[in-house]
């Protein structure tokens, strides 16, 4: 048993580009998948311009991209893989993050899956969607666990060009509750000012 729908060519060998920017990760990935008798190549990059030279080298057949690579997106850096190979199928990744299925798309991903699922279950996406397949599970429709309703709420008003003491008013909360607020969103979209923050939510999905 390989897992894999009928049909499928269970015989090919894949190369995977895996990018994210951290070491342990890549060590990580390169052990998991190095493992896989179906992995022709797996490399790593700890950046856009990495990945970029290393598509070219390599013309993988999949690249596993975190959501958030350091302060770039990984959405820009999926974009920019397919345009360079076309042939090349991109699945996000992310340990903390979400993104819709919708802006996965739209960046020219093949699917998305959780730095917390099991070995076995990312090896097994990574083999599907460098196959021809797509990996969407339910979870990834919910882009907005990422943030809790409060954050939301605070983003959104941002987007809306809000001070922050507007949004203090608005959600009847202090000038200094809605700076903590705004500081976690940050943190968690990796972003360091209101128009980066806005537009890494918009790229995940967070905002319409």
């Amino acid at each position: 048993m390989n897992g894999l729908p009928a049909g499928i060519d269970s015989e090919r060998r894949l190369r995977v580009l895996v990018v994210d920017d951290h070491d342990v990760v890549h060590w990580g990935f390169r052990l998991l998948l190095g493992e896989q008798s179906w992995v022709e190549r797996c490399v790593a990059a700890r950046n856009a311009t990495e990945a970029l030279e290393l598509t070219k080298r390599y013309r993988p057949h999949v690249a596993l991209v975190d959501l958030f690579v350091g302060d770039e997106s990984g959405a820009d850096i999926c974009e920019s893989v397919r345009s360079t190979s076309p042939e090349t199928r991109v699945l996000l990744i992310s340990g903390a993050g979400r993104i819709s299925p919708h802006a996965a798309k739209a960046a020219g991903a093949s699917g998305f899956v959780s730095k917390d699922w099991g070995a076995h279950d990312v090896a097994m996406a990574v083999r599907m969607v460098g196959l021809g397949m797509t990996m969407f599970p339910p979870q990834a429709d919910q882009p907005s666990t990422l943030l809790s309703e409060r954050e939301q709420e605070v983003l959104t008003l941002i987007a809306g060009g809000s001070t922050n003491r507007e949004i203090a008013e608005e959600l009847y909360l202090s000038p200094h509750t809605v700076k903590e607020h705004t500081s976690a969103l940050y943190r968690k979209l990796k972003a360091r000012n209101r128009a980066e923050a806005v537009q890494r939510a918009q790229r995940i999905g967070l905002l319409g």
